[in-house]
This record gives C-alpha cells, sequence and structure tokens, in this order.
C-alpha cells in the first residue's frame, strides 16, 4: 500500500513537471504568433488559462488559514513540553532571522558585482503605476499588532502573525491539561487530517492549474519589453541560487553531516511545485509529507516549523528586495552609502516577518525597504512587469530554507531518522 501511494505520489509531481514546461511553451508559442490576436488572448489566455489558473490558486488559498490553524495546535501540543517548545521555537525563529540577513547580504554583494541598473535610460523605462500603500506602522504598532484583539477576526482576514501566536497558546494550553481536553485535541487532530486529505485532493489538480498559470504568464512577457531587465533578473537568480545551493547546504552539512546532494534531489519536486504556483503557503502539506517520508523529519516538528517558516521566512523575497534597491538605486542615479546598506538589512529581515505566503506580495513590503533608504516608490513599477518570474523562483527558495531549517532543528532534537534519508 506504501509502495503503490509514493508510486502515485511520484506520479503526480512528474505530472506538474511536465505541465510546467508545456506550460512555458505554449505561453511562449502564443506569445510569438498570436500575440495579436483577439479571440486567441480574450478567450484562451485571459478566459481559460485565467479562469483555471487563479481557480486553483485560490482553491490553495482556501486551505491556508485551516490548515496552518490547525497544525500548528498539533504542532505544539504534541511538542508537549512548554520548555522543549520554547527551545525548538527560539532555534527556528534564529535560524530563519539569520539566514534571512545573509540573503540580503548576498543579494547586495551579487547586484554590486552586477550593477544591473547602470546604462538604464529612464526616459526609455516607462514606469508602469504602483498601487503601494505608503502607510507604513512603527516597530512598536508592529509588534503589538502580532497578538490578535479577536482572535476570530484574525482568522477571518488570514492574519498569519496573530492566528500563529493564537495557535501556539491554544496548543501549549492543550499540552499542558493534556487528558483534560482530550476530545478538543482530538477535534484538532482530525480538523488537521482534514485538512491534509483536502489538499491532496485539490492537488490531484495541480497539473492543469500549473499549466494555466504558467502558460498565461509566458503568454504576456515580450523579450523585446524584458532586454533592459535582465541584468536585473540575472542578479536576482544569481543570488538566490548562491542561497539555495550555498548558504542553505553549507548550513545542512555543518549541522547536520547530511549529503546536501541527496537533500535537493529529494526535496526538488516541491521546489518545483512552489516554483510554478508562487505560493509558500501551498507547498506546506507537500513539504511536510516529504520531510517526513523522503528526509526522515518527524511531523512533530515539522507540523510547527514550516507553518512558521512559509510565514515568517521569506529569504528569496529579501533577496528580490536587495537586488531592487540596488537596481533603482543606479537607475535613478541615487548613490547609497553603506550605512544605506546595513538599513537595507535590517529592513528587509524585519519586512520579510508577517509577510503573506502568497503570489506578488514581496512588492507591497518592497514600498518599505525603499522608504527606508529614500528611494522613489515609484520604481517599483519599473520591475512589476516581470515580477512573476522572478516569484515563482524566490519562493522554491524560500521553501527550500524552510525545509533545510527544520532538517537542522529536528537532528538537534534527535527527530531525524537518518535511514530515511538515507534510502535511495
Amino acid at each position: 500500500m506504501s509502495e503503490a501511494a509514493n508510486n502515485k505520489k511520484i506520479g503526480l509531481t512528474t505530472k506538474i513537471f511536465i505541465a510546467l514546461l508545456l506550460g512555458a511553451a505554449v505561453g511562449a508559442l502564443l506569445h510569438a504568433f498570436a500575440a495579436d490576436i483577439p479571440a486567441v488572448q480574450d478567450i484562451l489566455v485571459g478566459g481559460v488559462f485565467y479562469v483555471i489558473g487563479q481557480g486553483f490558486i485560490r482553491l490553495m488559498q482556501m486551505l491556508v488559514v485551516p490548515l496552518v490553524f490547525c497544525s500548528l495546535v498539533c504542532g505544539a501540543a504534541a511538542i508537549g513540553d512548554t520548555k522543549t517548545l520554547g527551545k525548538v521555537g527560539v532555534k527556528t525563529i534564529g535560524f530563519y532571522l539569520v539566514t534571512t540577513m545573509l540573503a540580503v547580504a548576498v543579494a547586495l554583494s551579487v547586484a554590486s558585482l552586477i550593477n544591473p541598473g547602470l546604462g538604464l535610460d529612464m526616459s526609455q523605462v516607462q514606469t508602469a503605476e504602483t498601487t503601494i500603500s505608503e502607510s507604513s506602522m512603527s516597530m512598536t504598532e508592529t509588534l503589538l499588532n502580532i497578538i490578535p484583539k479577536n482572535p476570530i477576526e484574525a482568522l477571518a482576514t488570514g492574519n498569519m502573525l496573530q492566528i500563529i501566536l493564537f495557535a501556539l497558546i491554544v496548543g501549549l494550553i492543550l499540552a499542558k491539561l493534556q487528558d483534560k481536553v482530550q476530545l478538543i485535541t482530538n477535534f484538532f487532530q482530525q480538523g488537521n487530517d482534514i485538512m491534509m486529505e483536502m489538499t491532496m485532493m485539490i492537488m490531484r489538480a495541480a497539473p492543469i492549474g500549473v499549466f494555466c498559470l504558467i502558460a498565461k504568464t509566458f503568454s504576456e512577457l515580450g523579450f523585446s519589453a524584458m532586454v533592459p531587465m535582465f541584468k536585473y533578473m540575472g542578479a536576482v537568480l544569481l543570488a538566490l541560487v548562491v542561497q539555495c545551493l550555498g548558504v542553505y547546504q553549507i548550513l545542512l552539512k555543518l549541522f547536520t553531516g547530511l549529503n546536501p546532494f541527496r537533500f535537493i534531489r529529494k526535496f526538488a519536486p516541491v521546489m518545483g511545485f512552489a516554483f510554478s504556483t508562487a505560493t509558500s503557503n501551498a507547498t506546506i502539506p507537500l513539504s511536510i509529507e516529504t520531510l517526513e517520508e523522503k528526509v526522515g523529519v518527524s511531523r512533530r516538528i515539522s507540523s510547527f516549523t514550516i507553518p512558521l517558516g512559509a510565514t515568517i521566512n521569506m529569504d528569496g523575497t529579501s533577496i528580490m528586495q536587495g537586488v531592487a534597491v540596488v537596481f533603482v538605486a543606479q537607475a535613478f542615479g541615487i548613490a547609497l552609502t553603506p550605512a544605506d546598506y546595513l538599513t537595507v538589512i535590517a529592513t528587509a529581515t524585519l519586512a520579510s516577518i508577517g509577510t503573506a505566503g502568497v503570489p506578488s506580495v514581496g512588492l507591497i513590503t518592497l514600498a518599505m525597504v525603499f522608504d527606508s533608504v529614500g528611494l522613489p516608490v515609484a520604481g517599483i513599477g519599473l520591475i512589476m512587469g516581470i515580477d512573476r518570474i522572478l516569484d515563482m523562483a524566490r519562493t522554491a527558495v524560500n521553501i527550500t530554507g524552510d525545509a533545510v531549517c527544520t532538517t537542522i532543528v529536528a537532528h538537534q532534537d534527535g527527530a531525524l531518522d537518518k535511514k530515511v534519508f538515507n534510502k535511495k
């Protein structure tokens, strides 16, 4: 039965990769040969591809709040001991913050070497109108905003940090009261099982959803319009590769002794799915399942660290923001000082905490990063057109960081089965 399930799962990930490649090919052909045919653009691209693609994303978003809430309650309750939970929590959050700071530093270094904004004639580039809110909260208000005034409202509006805090408190109380509240504990465990099963049901439609999302994206991207942005894209992608295949794998080897190449091979299907959907939250159940069945991480740890990482660990987004700062500063002829670079590292790290794991949300927090060093928010319009491709790549990096952190924390907590990891 288990072998059959594995074959089925491998079949699904293969289908997703095939759908991704086919979608890119179909989209590129439509852009090359049917860009000026209204029927194709209105009915196929703007109709069928858009409705099915966005419908799939909405189905995944539908799962997010109940899935994160139930899995975190169960994760906190399963860890049980408050002291252990505290240690796991501190290690996880500490790891996420350190890797995010490293990510921004990598981004600034790569961008400074490539100089993506030099030679860009701003008079030739049309800046798209941005609808980014420029209102920003003070640090004290940001911290206070983590505590929900009304947890039901937080659940209804999808305020992830507030949901996480409330879920952790509920889980801790369930762990403390144990037998007295067994009925409620069972309710959340069964709720978690229901959400996992619902996710697997929706995942069966993933190849179709991925095909439509990618086909629409590639049918709209014109290479001529992207020429001035190639250096920017190259800088972001290079920094993402350094973070994903360099920084993360070095940390994995140092703290666990595991083979980084084997880890990447086992986790690649999840990275591919994250790339195609551009949403960290959608990969939560697949990440937890892959880490348990292929890497050997106990669900007790992953059901806590993965949903937490999907909310506060946005290294890929921070990399985009670091490169975007250098790109826009050079394009507008604004010189940045070493103090500005330090400000960007601090602001991008803080901005990543509480960023929702949904497509293109990094552009919203980018306004806050730009404000911190006095860059024009209008500069965001320069990169909006190509953000979808980069959004997909940085989402794959985000979830890889979550998985590496989870594996390291599980190893240190004695919750990593290396026999499972070393299986071919």
